[in-house]
C-alpha cells in the first residue's frame, strides 16, 4: 500500500510543489494549510509520517506538535528557517525525528522521509524468536541503540536526528578509522542525492555541540583536516 505523507504548511505553493513531487515517488499525500486544520486529522486518522512547518499562523509547528505527542508517536520533520537552532532544540526535546532548512531540496526531504519511514519499520516490526538482538554500539562512555535510536553519553541521552545518528553510528563503528567527507555523505544521503559537502561539517559541528552540552570537555570527533572525520578512540 502507498505510504500517506501529511504536509502541513501555509505556504501553497510549498505544498503543492511537494505534494507532486511526493505523489510521483509513489506517496499518498494529505495537505493542510494550518496546524488547527491539521490536529484533528492527524489524530484521528494518522498518516505514516508527517511534515510540519514551524512558522504558521493560528497554531504554529511546535504547538501541533506539543498536542500530537499527547496522543501519538508519528513520525514528524519540521521546516524551519535556515539556521534556527533555537527552534530546533527544542523540536527536537519534543520529539521530532528531524530537521530540514528552507529552502530545501525536495530530493533531499523525499530522502530524509524513507529513511525515517524505513526506522519506524524496523522498531515496529516484531522480532523472530530466533532473530538475532540488534547490535548496540558501546564506544567509551558512548552508548548507541540503532534499533531504537537512542544515544547516550555517560548514561545521559543525547537526542539526535536520523541524518545525525548516521553519522555518527558510521564513526563509532570503527573507532580511529577516517571517514572521508564523500563516504559520511554516501551514508546519510542515500538515494543519489547531492548535497555540498559543507553540509557534513555542519553536521558534525551541531553533533559536537549536542555532546557537549552534556559534557563541555566532549572530543570524541576529531577533525583531520583535509581528509575527514574519525571517532576518537579511547
Amino acid at each position: 500500500m502507498s505510504r500517506v505523507i501529511a504536509l502541513v504548511d501555509d505556504d501553497r505553493n510549498i505544498l503543492t510543489s511537494v505534494s507532486i513531487a511526493l505523489q510521483a515517488e509513489g506517496f499518498t499525500t494529505r495537505l493542510y494549510s494550518d496546524g488547527e486544520a491539521a490536529l484533528k486529522a492527524l489524530t484521528e486518522n494518522a498518516p505514516d509520517l508527517a511534515v510540519l512547518d514551524v512558522k504558521m499562523p493560528k497554531m504554529d509547528g511546535m504547538e501541533l506538535l506539543r498536542r500530537l505527542r499527547e496522543k501519538s508517536d508519528l513520525p514528524v520533520i519540521f521546516l524551519t528557517s535556515k539556521d534556527d537552532e533555537l527552534d530546533e532544540a527544542l523540536g527536537l526535546a519534543m520529539g521530532a525525528d528531524d530537521y530540514i532548512a528552507k529552502p530545501f531540496s525536495q530530493r533531499l526531504l523525499i530522502a530524509r522521509i524513507r529513511a525515517i519511514l524505513r526506522r519506524t519499520e524496523v522498531r515496529a516490526a516484531p522480532e523472530a524468536e530466533d532473530a538475532p538482538e540488534a547490535v548496540e554500539i558501546v564506544r567509551g562512555r558512548l552508548s548507541m541503540d540503532p534499533a531504537r535510536h537512542r544515544v547516550t553519553w555517560d548514561g545521559k541521552p543525547v537526542t539526535l536526528t536520523v541524518t545525525e545518528f548516521l553519522l555518527l553510528e558510521a564513526l563509532a563503528q570503527r573507532p580511529g578509522v577516517v571517514k572521508s567527507r564523500n563516504q559520511l555523505m554516501d551514508i546519510a544521503y542515500q538515494d543519489d542525492v547531492y548535497v555540498d559537502d559543507r553540509t557534513i561539517d555542519s553536521h558534525v559541528k551541531r553533533l559536537r555541540r549536542k555532546f557537549r552540552a552534556v559534557d563541555g570537555d566532549f572530543n570524541g570527533i576529531e577533525t583531520l583536516y583535509g581528509v575527514g572525520y574519525r571517532f576518537a578512540e579511547e
